[in-house]
């Protein structure tokens, strides 16, 4: 797909790669016209990244026409606030600029229709490492068995 700048930039399938390649253990699911990229391989959720090439759940970024698709990602409140947080009406259908999710804002995800290759490289690849690491962390902390317990806490 070529940006409104000229640029073309990765499909969804190269985006795929990227994320497959670099987080190995990304859990992905793929459904019509979407995928979903969690760290959770049996509950397949919460995710931090999602692609969109289909209008089925979207009616604002009209992702029907040809070639374009949009990148989600869920970030921290102070990175959403720092890059988004301050646009008021945004344009949903405007290409290969970062912008509040159409849905879900609430939550600090973003998304990009449609990145060029710069924007794919400067701004979707680190924010896709926060992305994942933010979401991969908690998960590490939630999977930690309980410290305080002892042998006399349990019944046997």
């Amino acid at each position: 797909m070529t940006s409104s700048h000229g640029e073309t930039g990765p499909d969804p399938d190269a985006i795929t790669e990227y994320i497959t390649t670099t987080y190995p253990e990304a859990d992905v699911v793929a459904i019509d016209g979407m995928a979903f990229f969690s760290v959770d391989p049996e509950k397949h959720w919460p995710n931090f990244a999602t692609l969109v090439w289909s209008d089925d759940t979207d009616r604002v970024s009209e992702l029907s026409r040809p070639g374009v698709f949009r990148v989600s990602l869920g970030l921290s409140r102070p990175t959403f606030d720092r890059l988004v947080g301050s646009i008021a009406d945004p344009d949903f259908t405007e290409l290969d600029r970062l912008l509040p999710h159409p849905d879900y804002a609430r939550q600090h995800w973003v998304a990009i229709l449609s990145p060029s290759a710069s924007t794919f490289a400067e701004t979707v690849v680190p924010l896709l490492a926060e992305a994942h690491d933010r979401l991969a962390a908690q998960r590490a902390r939630h999977a930690r068995p309980d410290h305080h317990t002892t042998d006399s806490d349990s019944s046997a």
